[in-house]
């Protein structure tokens, strides 16, 4: 039997993500960190709704828009971007060039690739969703103040690379054998 007042195990063991030798903050934010996100996807999701796109579809659709500059931009920009692989971003502009939202054209720079530019259609379209999103951002960040958007913002690369190194370190862990039957229970 498992006694009931045992202390958990610690879930990390940098001390600086330990509060007075607790990870009880660290797993609050992981929770909360979690809320959160499903909460920026279901808007997300919402934007693209209201142009007749997935999520997945917006979010690509207003990357273009907002990295394709004089030229447009290419298609493993696009990906790299969005940490998505290339065939993602080729399978998902083909639906929003059909719709006429985003238009392709030869790279002059490097024959083997496109470059991507949303049409003055999907100009519009992001013009008119604008005054939805403005409000709903607002709101979504209205509890930081600059500094810390700002704080929040410049270490959000990192956090994606840590993330990016530890899904990498679970994928290793979850094919070795040893693992595997380190957590047999059967």
């Amino acid at each position: 039997m498992t006694d009931p007042n045992a202390t958990p195990p610690l879930t990390v063991s940098r001390h600086e993500l330990l509060v007075a030798g607790s990870d009880q903050t660290f797993r609050e934010f992981i929770h909360g960190f979690l809320a959160f996100t499903s909460l920026v996807e279901s808007i997300r999701d919402k934007f693209g709704e209201l142009l007749g796109l997935s999520g997945a579809q917006y979010e690509l659709f207003i990357t273009i828009r907002h990295r394709q500059g004089d030229e447009g931009i290419s298609v493993s920009h696009v990906a790299q971007h969005l940490y998505v692989s290339g065939a993602f971003v080729t399978m998902e502009t083909r639906k929003l060039v059909k719709l006429g939202l985003v238009e392709k054209r030869p790279n002059p720079e490097d024959g083997r690739s496109v470059l991507l530019r949303v049409t003055p259609k999907g100009d519009q379209m992001l013009e008119d969703l604008a005054v939805v999103q403005r409000p709903i951002n607002d709101t979504l960040f209205e509890c930081l103040d600059s500094d810390e958007f700002r704080l929040i913002a410049a270490r959000m690369g990192c956090l994606i690379r840590s993330g990016q190194r530890a899904q990498k370190q679970m994928a290793y862990l979850s094919q070795l054998e040893e693992t595997t039957d380190l957590f047999d229970y059967s």
